[in-house]
């Protein structure tokens, strides 16, 4: 009887497939393997081999070849995609395709992994000499004068080169050319480390070798990042490998230069705003062990470790960690569970730490390090609530709020005016009737974006020309209501005409390298105003920058989600903490119609650390996250009568378990891009107890006659109840 082969494969569906051997070449566990798939075929990873099939042999199709040579996943990962899948509920095969870069989810050899150069040829030299080209054609042949270069840097020296390389390229002025990954002599000297600092890079160092979380508390401009890097070259020097964790894509390009130039070693980046062939030469890498720094976004996570050293999550409490879509996992908790099944520490950083990484601090399963000093600043920023109360606001800005920003702009420095809403306005009004723009799709407001004279839908992308006049009554007086960062930045712009007024959101920064640019000329010491959002919270130091102005506090405030506080009290302080990171000091402007809310005045009196610590004692009373446990089944469709059999099928279902279950409900948005939207939400107090019920459950979804007249998912954990 020929041996059955069990693959995984990237449908939404909880099973895994059965397969008889390809004719030709071996499948190992973790090997990529074609194979046909409906009427097409698909590239899926054996799981296991020699199974027993509940199909009869005669019913099963051959795989048509076998991809690698050599198993492209190794056993640990494989036993962690095992248990992740598991543990969030997700589609197997979803699971098994998130570890693999896209371009190795396809059916084509795997790439070069020799790394990318670039140098003039005899032709160039010429040219250059010459001055027969022009732009950026002449900028490249001027870069790649002094000598060949990486890609990577040349992605720094000369964001866009890739067009011009192309034409250099064709008219041999410019030839491409293959190296192993090299070493190069650092080019920055390390800082004498704080006792702080040298402490934490001591405890953590001798745990090297075994698993202990660490969970590193530092404030804002405490130097967390030079106490990973400490630890990353002791790593590299025992011949290991370190994964580096960031939230978000802007924070790449800055961590790379610096570890690049204190390190002395190509860093690999992983992160979905590069190439898809870039990606997956950076995981082979990794894969061989070649790559000793690995740096990347959420996906990274999956990256291969073969000689795993050090795991480390900066800014461990963000949000963008947890994967809101397919299969969603979150990729701090899946950092911990990799650490430990390598038998590495793992370091979670951050100034606002999340209350389930101090909860756990509190059960003894992290140990704390502490970081409360700012190396070389003068002191802690200022802070300071503005009460909006009977005051004149200008476009949303108070007299002091003003104030304050034109004495910083006066002594040449800097200003942030952070407001977490793109836009003009978030609201258009008609003054006569009381009409509103609306999404049709979603029936939100829309929001007015002045500047492409269009309203625009923030949840479902729908846009639509500004209206002349009131579709309802006709009347031409149309108003914006409340403020985005657009109508900010030209309230700005208008009342400080000799000072330069930056915008930086998802509007301004949709080029790639467009956030790397914006932020390089503040290096400058010079006068500039900032209007941002939460794109500035993390991460950037920015020399001159001495006053934070934060619009917009209230909406945080009052909100039905339980994590708004929380949520709310990190940007507060991450925000706060970009003023006066260098020898200026900072001042920091909460501006608010509620001056005496007991979380605003406790995080001024007291810090973060008492917030949170009253936070928890909240959440504990209620069994809320992280002592109670959350699971969220979403559903939509375009009828409602559909979402609704489905939610009340689902909730029969659980009917005598010992659970607490709210809803059926609507979601907190009931329509969104014209689909109708419900949910059910399941708690429990033991994360084990609840697992062991929702398992059984959730196979008896799929098979449900009413599921298959709605979109489901399950979301384990959920950090968005929306």
């Amino acid at each position: 009887m020929p041996a059955v082969l069990r693959v995984a494969l990237p449908v939404p569906l909880p099973t895994l497939f059965d397969y008889l051997p390809p004719a030709a070449g071996v499948a190992s566990v973790g090997s990529r393997v074609l194979v046909p798939f409906g009427k097409s075929t698909a590239v899926g990873i054996v799981v296991a081999c020699d199974v027993e099939t509940a199909v009869g042999q005669a019913r099963l199709k051959q795989a048509l070849r076998v991809l690698d040579d050599d198993a492209l996943l190794d056993s640990e990962l494989m036993t962690t995609l095992a248990w992740a899948a598991d543990y969030w509920l997700g589609a197997p095969g979803e699971a098994y395709a998130n570890a693999l870069p896209l371009a190795l989810r396809e059916d084509r050899a795997l790439p070069d992994t020799r790394e990318e150069m670039w140098e003039l040829t005899q032709a160039g030299r010429s040219a250059l000499d010459a001055a027969s080209r022009r732009g950026r054609s002449r900028a490249l042949l001027e870069t790649l004068a002094a000598g060949p270069l990486t890609a990577d840097v040349l992605h720094e020296a000369l964001p866009g080169w890739r067009d011009a390389a192309r034409r250099l390229s064709e008219a041999s002025l410019i030839a491409r050319v293959e190296s192993r990954l090299a070493t190069h002599t650092p080019s920055t000297v390390a800082p004498a480390l704080s006792a702080e600092q040298q402490q934490a890079v001591t405890t953590i160092g001798a745990s090297l070798g075994r698993f202990q979380p660490f969970l590193l508390d530092g404030v804002t401009g405490s130097g967390k990042t030079e106490v990973y890097l400490a630890l990353i070259e002791q790593v590299i020097a025992q011949g290991k490998q370190a994964l580096l964790l960031v939230p978000e894509i802007g924070l790449a390009p800055q961590t790379v230069r610096r570890l690049r130039d204190r390190l002395g070693v190509s860093v690999q980046v992983l992160h979905s705003n590069l190439a898809e062939g870039d990606r997956a030469r950076a995981w082979l890498r990794a894969r061989t062990g070649e790559a000793k720094v690995i740096l990347g976004t959420r996906s990274a996570v999956f990256t291969p470790l073969p000689h795993a050293g050090l795991i480390v999550v900066d800014e461990e409490h963000d949000s963008a960690y947890k994967q809101q879509e397919g299969f969603r996992y979150h990729a701090r908790d899946l950092a911990l569970l990799r650490a430990r099944a390598l038998n590495v520490p793992v370091v979670l950083g951050s100034a606002t730490p999340s209350l389930e990484s101090l909860a756990n601090v509190k059960a003894g399963r992290y140990q704390s390090l502490h970081l409360r000093a700012r190396p070389g600043a003068i002191r802690p920023p200022q802070v300071q609530i503005v009460d909006m109360r009977a005051q004149r606001l200008e476009h949303g800005l108070s007299p002091a709020l003003l104030a304050a920003v034109a004495d910083t702009v006066a002594r040449g420095e800097q200003a942030l005016v952070f407001r977490n809403r793109r836009g003009y306005a978030p609201v258009l009004l008609c003054h006569a009737c009381g009409w509103h723009a609306e999404c049709p799709r979603c029936e939100h407001p829309l929001t007015l974006h002045a500047g492409r004279r269009q309203l625009i839908c923030h949840h479902c992308d729908y846009s639509a020309r500004v209206p002349e006049q009131c579709p309802a009554c006709h009347a031409p007086d149309l108003k914006p209501q409340g403020q985005g960062t657009e109508r900010l930045e030209e309230a700005l712009v208008a009342r400080f005409t000799d000072v330069p007024v930056l915008r930086i959101d998802r509007e301004t920064t949709r080029r790639r390298d467009a956030f790397e640019q914006l932020l390089e000329g503040l290096h400058e010491d010079r006068p500039a105003i900032l209007v941002g959002t939460q794109m500035l919270a993390k991460g950037h130091d920015l020399p001159n920058l001495t006053l934070v102005a934060i619009v917009g506090v209230d909406e945080g405030l009052h909100s039905v989600d339980f994590r708004a506080s929380e949520r709310l009290a990190q940007l507060v302080v991450q925000v706060a903490g970009r003023a006066g990171r260098a020898s200026k000091p900072g001042r920091v402007l909460l501006q608010t119609h509620h001056p005496d809310h007991p979380l605003l005045r406790q995080l001024l009196a007291q810090g973060y650390a008492a917030a949170a610590s009253s936070l928890l004692d909240e959440r504990r009373s209620i069994d809320l996250p992280p002592y109670g446990h959350q699971v969220l089944l979403r559903a939509e469709a375009h009828q409602r009568e559909h979402v609704d059999a489905f939610l009340a099928d689902a909730n029969a279902a659980l009917a005598g378990a010992p659970l607490q279950i709210a809803g059926p409900m609507p979601a907190p948005m009931p329509l969104r891009a014209g689909r109708h939207r419900g949910q059910l939400l399941i708690e429990a107090t033991s994360r084990g107890a609840l697992h062991a019920l929702l398992r059984p459950w959730h196979q008896s979804l799929w098979r449900l006659p009413s599921a298959r007249r709605v979109r489901w998912s399950l979301d384990v954990d959920p950090i968005d109840l929306y």
